[in-house]
Order: structure tokens, then C-alpha cells, then sequence
């Protein structure tokens, strides 16, 4: 995609949504960084409904460490691997606190040393909770990097890598954002509905999808 187009392409994700807005619920930098952990093969849904109840308890490492793992199991038991999860929950605590004061550090590196923290789970982070220029690259965002060829790449770290060189810098903080919403709602992985796809004509998918008839 060429740069004129590139910039067309965030214009009008912008246009249409000029404020765009995780569907994770959070209110702290530790709560985002918790939901997100535990949003790993599962739904935002899925994880809200868990989360509320967990954090109306534990909102803080000291509060999750004081719950337990058997109490952070039992709020998260309806969300993928939650076992694995709760371990990672309070292990991410202990080391919060042992190492960061129970603050979380705003440097990627600190962020992945974490337990059950990748890449991915730090851009968020860093970019929702420190207004950090960074994208995180999900399914989503993936597909939708490759198929429309806004930033072609094999993996999610050649796709993060060539979306920071061509986003304009305009549009960088919410990039992510437009395109996990994109990729979410409209650019779908099995039947996109390129019929109501506002970049349309950018896009290089050639296999468009007619609009459904009645």
C-alpha cells in the first residue's frame, strides 16, 4: 500500500471513529495489565464478566495476594486455561511487589520479565495505560495488516514491525485500536463484510464479499 493510501486508510478509520476505546474494563494500570493477561485465548466478554467481580475484591497485587489463588480461580473458572492463569496472576502480583514497589513499570522489558506477560499483553499495556506509541498485534490485527497489504508480514512481530514504519505518525496512538475494531466487526476472518468496508477500494483483497441478498 502506498503511503498516500496508508494515510487515507487511518483518515478514515479516524473519521469514523475518532476516539477509539479497548473493550476491556479497567480502571487502574494494574487491572488493565491483569485483564488483558487473562484475555489470552478468550473473549473480552468472557473476561469482563470474570473481571468484575475479581477486581471489585482485588484491585491492587496486595489485595490479589491477600485473595489467594483458589480465590482468583474461582472468579476466572469461566474463562481458557484458568488454572495457568491464576498461577500467573499471583505470581505477576509477588513480583510487582517485590520488584516494582506493586506499581507497573512503563518499560517493555520490565513488563514481559513478567509471569504470564508477552508482548502483545505489554503494547497494550503500554500504549492504553501510558498513551505509549505502540500497536499490538492480535488475530485481528494480523489478518487485517495481510489481507488488505496495509503491512504484509509472516509474523506478529513482522507485522508490528512494518505497521510502526507506515502508520503515519498522526494516527500511531490509535492504530491498534482501529484495526482490532476493524478486524473485529467488519474485516471478519471467514466472511468479511467487505460490502460496508469503509477502505474498500485500498484494500487488496481481491476476493470481496458481495453484500448478503434478501
Amino acid at each position: 500500500m502506498r503511503e498516500a493510501e496508508t494515510f487515507e486508510f487511518f483518515r478514515r478509520l479516524a473519521e469514523l471513529n475518532p476516539n477509539p476505546e479497548g473493550e476491556l474494563e479497567w480502571t487502574t494500570p494494574y487491572t488493565l495489565l491483569v485483564a488483558v493477561a487473562l484475555s489470552a485465548q478468550a473473549t473480552d466478554v468472557s473476561v469482563n464478566l470474570a473481571t468484575r467481580k475479581l477486581f471489585a475484591v482485588a484491585d491492587t497485587p496486595e489485595k490479589m495476594l491477600a485473595l489467594g489463588e483458589d480465590g482468583v480461580r474461582e472468579h476466572i473458572r469461566t474463562i481458557g486455561l484458568f488454572n495457568t492463569k491464576a498461577k500467573n496472576v499471583m505470581a505477576m502480583a509477588e513480583q510487582l511487589i517485590a520488584q516494582h514497589g506493586g506499581e507497573v513499570p512503563q518499560q517493555r522489558e520490565e513488563l514481559e520479565r513478567l509471569p504470564g506477560v508477552g508482548r502483545k499483553t505489554a503494547n497494550v499495556v503500554l500504549n492504553i495505560a501510558f498513551e505509549q506509541p505502540t500497536i499490538a498485534v492480535d488475530t485481528h490485527v494480523f489478518r487485517v495488516a495481510n489481507r488488505t497489504g496495509l503491512a504484509p508480514g509472516a509474523t506478529t512481530l513482522d507485522v508490528e514491525l512494518a505497521l510502526l514504519k507506515v502508520v503515519p505518525e498522526l494516527f500511531l496512538s490509535h492504530a491498534h485500536h482501529w484495526l482490532i475494531l476493524h478486524g473485529r466487526y467488519v474485516c471478519k476472518s471467514r466472511r468479511p463484510e467487505c460490502w460496508r468496508c469503509p477502505v474498500r477500494d485500498l484494500c487488496r483483497y481481491r476476493s470481496k464479499t458481495p453484500a448478503p441478498t434478501r
